[in-house]
This record gives C-alpha cells, structure tokens and sequence, in this order.
C-alpha cells in the first residue's frame, strides 16, 4: 500500500501525532475529524478539475460552489397558498442567511486567519458539507448527528496545512508511477481506517484488503447484480466489488490486461473514474447496499465510498438481525465478514431465522442465506468453529448450506490474518441459494465441497503484519478454485480437495479441513540399539591406543558399555 512512499506514510503519521497532541486522543475520532478535512479538500479539487475540463472543451459547468447556500434551518418553505408578496418576504429572510459557496472551498478558506478559520468552518464550512447531497440522500441523513468537534485553531491550521502536503505527494505519486490519483488516495484512507486502534470492540474487524479483493476475484460480482453487506462497517467489501466490477468493465470495453499492472498481492485493478460511463455509474452506485448497527461506522462507510468517486452510496443504519428488517431474496451478491460478538439478545432476532441459537456467527450467515436471490451467490468470513461445532444449531446451520445451498468452497485461513486486531482463526465460505427457506429440498443442491487449506496470505503472521516476498496462497486460491471442476480427483493430501455431498452427511456435515486431509506417514527404519551404541563408543574412544583404553573406560564409555550389556 504505502510502503513505497515513506514520505506519505510520514505525513500521515505525523498528521495522527498532531490530533493526539491536539486533545483528540480516540482513533475513532480523529479518523472522522481528518475525514472531514479531507473530504473538504477532496471536493474542492474534484470541482476546480471539472470547471478547468469544461473551459477547456468550452462546456458549461455548474460547479457545487456557484452561488449561495443557505443553511437549512433557515430556508423558507413556499406554499401552494402563498401569495405572491408572502414568496418575496421569505425569499428575503433568506437572503439574510446566505453564504456565498466560494467562501466555503478549501482553496479560499485555508487563507483565512487562525482566529477565523476555525469559526469558519465550524459554523459554515462543515455545516455545508452535512447538506452537499440535498435533504433526501443518505449522506445527508446519516451526517445529521455528525459535530465538528477539533478544539483548536492551531490544531485546525497544522492539519490544513499537513493535508495539503499530503495531496502534494499524491498528485506526485500519480504523475510518477502512474497510478490513478483516486486509487492513491484510496491508500490514505485505507491506511487511516487501519490505525483504528479500537478496532475489535463488538466483534468488529477491519478486513485485509488482499482478503476482500480474493472473496471479490471468486464470487465474481457483475454491473447489474445488487450487491450488499449486512454488517458493512467502513464499506470495505462494497468497495472491493465496486472496484473489481470496475476492472471488469474496462477489460471489456478495450483495456489491454497486459497493460495492467499488479498490485503487490497480485490482483489487478484499473482506475475507477476512467472506465465508467454515467449510465453505468449510476446502475453501479445503485447497486451497492450497506447496512451497520454503528452509527459511526455508517458515516465511515458513506465517506470512505465518497473517497473513491461513489457518490451517492446506499448504506444505512440497520440491525439486520431484528425484527424490524424484513428484506428477503432480494440480493445476487453477498460479500461480508459479520461481526462475531457470542450471543445477542432472543428477544431481538428476526423471527424468519430459522436456526435456535443467539450465537451472531450462525444468525448472521443464515441470515445471509435469507438475503439471497435463488442463484446469488455469497462470499462470507467466518470463525472456524462454525465449520465443526457439535451443537444442534451449528449442525442445522451446515445443514442449510450444504442442502439449500450448492457449498462450492471452504477456504481455510491461517489464524495471523486478522492480527493485530484477534488471532481467531477463519474461514471463507462461498455458496450459492439454490432453495428457499420454505422449498422442500427435492435434491441436496451441494455435491462436492471444495477445500483449501491457506498457509499464507503474503503477509507475516504477527503483530506487524509486514509483506512478504510473492503473493502467499492468493493467486493460487483464485486459480485452483476456478479450476476445481477439473480436479474433483485430486488427492487428500493437498492443500485443495474435493470431498463429496454423501461424506460430508455421513459425517455430521462437518466442515473442516482437517477432517477430510490424509495425513501421510512415511515409515523410517532405525539401526538397532546396540549398533548405535557401538558408534557412541567408537565416537567416544576414537584413535586412542591400548594404554589409553583402561582411563577412557571408567568414564561415559564404562556407562555405555554397561547399558550395552543391558540390552543384550
């Protein structure tokens, strides 16, 4: 990600430093405070670009910063029966109110004073940026609640000015080594979420990037397929299938593949704004559907797909547990790592969960399962301990997956991928609904469970999580999962078998890989004891002559010729 730039990496060190030292010591916070500043940022560099673009080719822009802004609760709302002397005096009160937009980009009120800018944006810059999508998008909505919270003047000067640098060395980043702007600040940002030094707290963890880009590369999402997460945190799953549906697009439209260059896990994705018409932006953005019981987290999600050119993102705040989430069969692809909190309360849970447990794991992959079109697929994280528990409810819930659902793969992971966060071991599942909830199953929809054994990711299994040299398991993943059809007979002493439906019945639907692997036992032939005891004392006495023989054996030789003796 940003190892190759250690000069951006500093910056965005340095720019944590200045929030702790500011008084905002939470991560989770200043993660949202520098989010704004660099949405702020963002948008008046996106803008300035559109309206150079369009006097250049001599098209008429409206650029977000033309005319006035009037805060909300002071716009007038003009009646049917308003007179017309009614309309003009309320048109006037709002006058009263009226910004200016120019005053509100970055590039002019990052010149104000110290003593100024900090009222400035906290009383109309951020205000504006809560309302910039209108009153009926999600981003305005879930921003309601959003506060301006950095204390300081001098706080708010030194991140304006560290952020500047930051894009200074992005904007050379991408003029250099020629990746996508939009794809360097996709590094920034991810790079912020992963500091998120709370992270773990109600079962949540940040996915590995490398992880959601391999579950993206096997459950293959499409333009036109709804794509969704049900516990989508900071929106990293959706943003993988934006991006890989992306790619696709411009491989179709005419990207020569062997112009693309390959991550350093591997995997292969091209600039997001450049292959994407606006009617398949719109079907895109459309398509991509959040949900999160954190508020924060939400707000995260709406911003971090902003970042990268989504921009009008659909992710809301929702338990999609309870009761009060109804949707069914309505998703063709689901990418998710649910939150793996224990037990949650009875009395919450949908009644249309069908497996008896409170254990979120269970609920929330059943609940995935429900979520499904008949013929959508799912790509889902989970603990290993759902592939093997022995409870009723672990049974039934591998029952569904392996019967309702054709089970095409369980991808074992090594227990490190999520450090520094937990060090629970995982697994991938990918399945596809073939039966309804209330179908009888005229015939098990699974007949043979791929099994992958991962023993690496590319990444140490430590704390520091450091590259490695290659790709780990990654690329093989991909490629032995596509080509499993044709190694249905491979042997069980790989790291990738195929085991059939009738097995993994007769064996309590159990799903781990261990269970299936035949372990090779080669025999080894020893030399008998008193042939290694004659070479211990032959290594002992060496070259000694006669003379020497009577000292060397009232010392080890003595005892080894006495348990010589022993044997025979």
């Amino acid at each position: 990600m940003l190892q190759n730039n250690p000069q951006l990496k500093s910056l965005i060190n340095q720019l944590w430093n200045k929030f702790w030292s500011g008084g905002i010591s939470n991560p989770l916070t200043a993660i949202e405070q520098i989010t704004y500043l660099l949405f702020m940022k963002r948008i008046d560099e996106v803008e300035l670009k559109k309206q150079a673009d369009a006097e250049f080719t001599g098209e008429t822009y409206e650029s977000k910063f033309s005319g006035i802004w009037i805060p909300p609760e002071y716009r007038a709302k003009i009646l049917e029966s308003d007179t017309e002397e009614q309309i003009k005096d309320k048109y006037a009160q709002e006058q009263q109110y009226a910004i200016d937009k120019q005053e509100l980009r970055w590039s002019e009120f990052k010149r104000k004073p110290a003593d100024e800018l900090l009222q400035h944006v906290q009383n109309k810059v951020f205000p504006f940026l809560k309302d910039l999508n209108g009153e009926e998008s999600h981003f305005t909505h879930h921003m309601k609640n959003a506060v301006f919270i950095i204390p300081k003047a001098a706080l708010l000067v030194e991140a304006v000015k560290t952020i500047d640098l930051i894009f200074e060395v992005m904007e050379q980043d991408s003029a250099e080594n020629g990746q996508a702007f939009q794809d360097i600040q996709g590094d920034v940002y991810e790079y912020l979420l992963s500091e998120i030094a709370s992270a773990g707290k109600n079962g949540q963890f940040r996915t590995p990037r490398h992880i959601i880009k391999l579950i993206a590369e096997l459950v293959q999402p499409q333009l036109g397929h709804r794509i969704a997460d049900p516990a989508c945190g900071t929106a990293g799953f959706l943003l993988g299938a934006y991006q890989y549906v992306t790619t696709q697009l411009a491989l179709k439209y005419g990207t020569d593949v062997a112009e693309l260059v390959a991550d350093e896990d591997g995997f292969i994705r091209t600039s997001l704004a450049a292959v994407l018409t606006p009617e398949n932006q719109k079907i895109l953005e459309h398509s991509l559907i959040g949900f999160d019981i954190d508020s924060t987290m939400v707000r995260l999600g709406l911003m971090n797909l902003m970042m990268h050119g989504i921009n009008e993102p659909q992710i809301d705040y929702q338990d999609t547990l309870s009761k009060g989430f109804n949707e069914e069969s309505c998703y063709d692809i689901i990418m998710a790592n649910p939150p793996f909190t224990g037990s949650i309360d009875k009395g919450d849970i949908n009644e249309n969960l069908q497996v008896a447990t409170t254990k979120s794991e269970l609920l929330f992959v059943e609940n995935i399962y429900r979520l499904l079109r008949k013929g959508g697929t799912a790509g889902v994280i989970i603990p290993q301990g759902v592939l093997f528990g022995s409870g009723k409810a672990f049974k039934d819930l591998r029952k569904i997956l392996v019967e309702r659902c054709q089970l095409k793969a369980v991808i074992s992971m090594p227990s490190g991928v999520f450090k520094p966060y937990a060090g629970v071991s995982t697994a991938i599942l990918l399945f596809t609904k073939v039966w309804d909830a209330k179908d009888e199953v005229i015939k098990p929809a699974t007949e043979q469970v791929w099994f992958y054994d991962m023993h690496s990711d590319g990444y140490t299994l430590d704390d520091k999580r450091s590259k490695l040299d290659g790709y780990g398991d990654l690329q093989d993943i991909v490629t032995q999962y596509h080509q499993r059809d044709n190694n249905i007979q491979s042997e069980r002493t790989q790291k990738y078998f195929s085991v059939p439906y009738q097995e993994i019945k007769d064996e309590g639907y159990d799903l781990s890989f261990n269970r299936y692997k035949e372990e090779i036992f080669e025999e080894i032939e020893y030399e008998a004891p008193t042939v290694i005891l004659d070479k211990l004392i032959m290594a002992e006495v060496g070259n000694a002559d006669e003379n020497d023989l009577a000292n060397i054996k009232s010392g080890i030789v003595k005892e080894l010729l006495e348990l010589k003796g022993m044997i025979k």
